[in-house]
């Protein structure tokens, strides 16, 4: 399988010195789906911004489809379809007009294609009313629409379910999922939502810092922590050396973290390890709220690579 997109050691620093990238290396395959994970300010908007051209790295390189970004910034455009995290959509256009003004500029002739794309995101019936009546999840469906409409090799998705409510969230899956199975394009996804990677990504990184601290699909990522993830939530804030020591008696767990009230640790055996952990915490005056065992999620992964839990 060939690479689509490539960044190696890719650095930025904002003024104010704030670092978004602090050297950031990825791949991305022909015809996957790869998830750029991470919260807020993690550095994934400013890779996808890197990558399509709209911003420059201090240092490091990247191409797409072939092109190298800096050298070859138009050879890149005509290649890649993008989907910013604001709406580009002409609110005071119908949905036709907007598809077909994106196909003009791409030199992309004819009503074919338009047509195809209104039928394919489910928007046909809505093409001719101004795009400001729709709703969220319509308007965002066409903004994939928009950026398919000259056929690119490579779509970038940046957050593209946020501010979508559960429905919208559901349909935009739905269409990431029928595109990576119908079309052979990469898609490099960047999200915030733990679930919408799971389910989504072929492969995945997560992003922290600007750097990219774990890499490989969901399955191998949560496949790493052996055991059951146990989660205690303090009715308090504890002393941190106090509670790191309390719970350092208990045989079993390991990988322990305390970020704020939360407790998390790993264990073999995770119900068999709680009660041993509640009289530990019980015993140093630590008292808890509720406590959880489960299988490995992605915000495990994210707390043992990152060392603390995950926050959009």
């Amino acid at each position: 399988m060939t690479d689509a997109v490539t960044a190696e050691d890719l650095r930025k620093t904002y003024p104010g010195g704030v670092r978004a990238l602090d050297g950031l290396t990825l791949t991305v395959r022909a015809g996957e789906v790869f998830g750029l994970l991470g919260p807020n300010g993690a550095g994934k908007s400013s890779t996808v911004k890197i990558l399509t051209t709209l911003a420059r790295p201090d240092s490091g390189r990247a191409t797409v489809a072939g092109h190298d970004v800096l050298r070859h910034p138009d050879r890149v455009r005509r290649e890649i379809g993008v989907v910013p995290q604001r709406s580009a959509l002409d609110p005071a256009a119908s949905g036709r007009d907007n598809l077909t003004l994106q196909a003009r500029i791409f030199g992309v002739r004819g009503r074919r294609r338009v047509d195809e794309l209104l039928e394919r995101f489910d928007l046909a019936g809505a093409a001719n009313r101004a795009v400001r009546g729709w709703s969220g999840g319509m308007q965002r469906r066409l903004d994939v629409a928009l950026a398919l409409v000259h056929k690119p090799g490579v779509l970038f998705l940046d957050e593209p379910t946020t501010g979508l409510d559960p429905e919208g969230r559901a349909q935009m899956w739905t269409e990431i999922g029928r595109l990576a199975a119908d079309e052979s394009i990469a898609i490099l996804l960047t999200t915030h939502y733990l679930d919408e990677a799971d389910r989504l990504a072929a492969r995945l990184a997560i992003v922290d810092g600007g750097r990219i601290v774990a890499e490989g699909t969901p399955a191998q990522l949560k496949g790493e922590l052996r055991g059951d993830a146990v989660h205690l939530e303090l009715r308090q804030p504890p002393d941190e050396p106090q509670a790191r020591q309390a719970i350092s008696h208990v045989a079993g767990l390991r990988d322990v973290a305390l970020d704020g009230r939360t407790l998390s640790a790993r264990a073999d055996d995770g119900a068999a390890a709680v009660p041993a952990a509640l009289a530990a915490l019980e015993s140093a005056g630590i008292r808890v709220a509720t406590v959880t065992v489960a299988r490995p999620s992605l915000d495990d992964v994210y707390l043992r690579h990152a060392g603390r839990r995950f926050a959009s």
